[in-house]
């Protein structure tokens, strides 16, 4: 899979992203990651798409937050740039559920063990050895706090959360179901038909968010909700969940 994202003027980000698509290893290890995944305990992607997705939601968010005056943790911290933080929240994205080739249970700390060597071949020749080692940093904080209860520090590692929870339209929801199952997880998941990202009206981003059936309500509540409150970000974000049209019948008949 090539993984395309609006570089812009970013040329740091341009050349991740060519390494990204020529490795065959980091891209066997999303491939691995749906064996597990899919294949193994029959719940939702953690392969590439999901890796797709998760990188653009959170280039999106991270621009959208920047344009409005806040500033990365790498620019406050380290006096690095905006561009940079883009290199971390991708790459963070890039490597943030490689874990799954060894487990799911645990896959957090599996894929923070796992990404330090793809991350010194993905950087060589394009930092200094001091930046390489705060991106080194900075990247494995987001792929750890990417698991619900842990607390993000940086604006990037709360940027990466918040977008991993928002790869859920058309039963997409990161809450694991089992394949065919009538259980609320996977009814509530079918029920989420769009997720758009803009500018907000009121704070710096607004998630909008379309629902063919109120059952969606589950997912907004049990997954969205616990990342966004645990981002260490939450004050920027505005959520809007709707139906549109007539309301979607999902499931005709239960039997036990």
């Amino acid at each position: 899979m090539n993984l395309n994202l609006p570089v812009g003027e970013n040329a740091k980000l341009k050349e991740l992203l060519a390494r990204v698509n020529a490795h065959t290893r980091l891209q066997t290890y999303w491939q691995c990651s749906n064996v597990i995944a899919v294949d193994r305990l029959g719940i939702n992607d953690h392969g590439p798409v999901h890796i797709k997705i998760v990188c653009h939601m959170a280039l999106k968010l991270l621009r959208l937050l920047v344009e409005q005056g806040i500033s990365p943790s790498v620019e406050r911290d380290y006096g690095l740039t905006a561009h940079d933080a883009e290199v971390v929240v991708v790459l963070a994205g890039c490597l943030h559920d490689i874990g799954h080739i060894v487990h799911r249970d645990g896959h957090e700390q599996f894929s923070a063990a796992l990404a330090p060597p793809l991350i010194a071949e993905l950087l060589e020749g394009l930092y200094d050895e001091r930046e390489r080692a705060i991106i080194t940093s900075e990247t494995l904080h987001a792929i750890i706090a990417h698991d619900t209860p842990v607390r993000p520090l940086t604006l990037e590692a709360g940027v990466l959360k918040v977008a991993d929870a928002l790869d859920m339209e058309q039963g997409r929801a990161r809450i694991p179901f089992r394949k065919g199952s009538l259980s609320i997880h996977a009814v509530s998941a079918l029920a989420i038909e769009k997720v758009q990202v803009r500018k907000g009206d009121e704070r710096p981003v607004c998630i909008e968010i379309t629902m063919s059936n109120s059952a969606g309500i589950f997912q907004l509540d049990n997954l969205l909700k616990p990342k966004l409150l645990h981002s260490g970000i939450p004050e920027y974000f505005e959520i809007r969940a709707q139906i549109t049209g007539e309301e979607k019948k999902i499931v005709t008949r239960y039997e036990l």
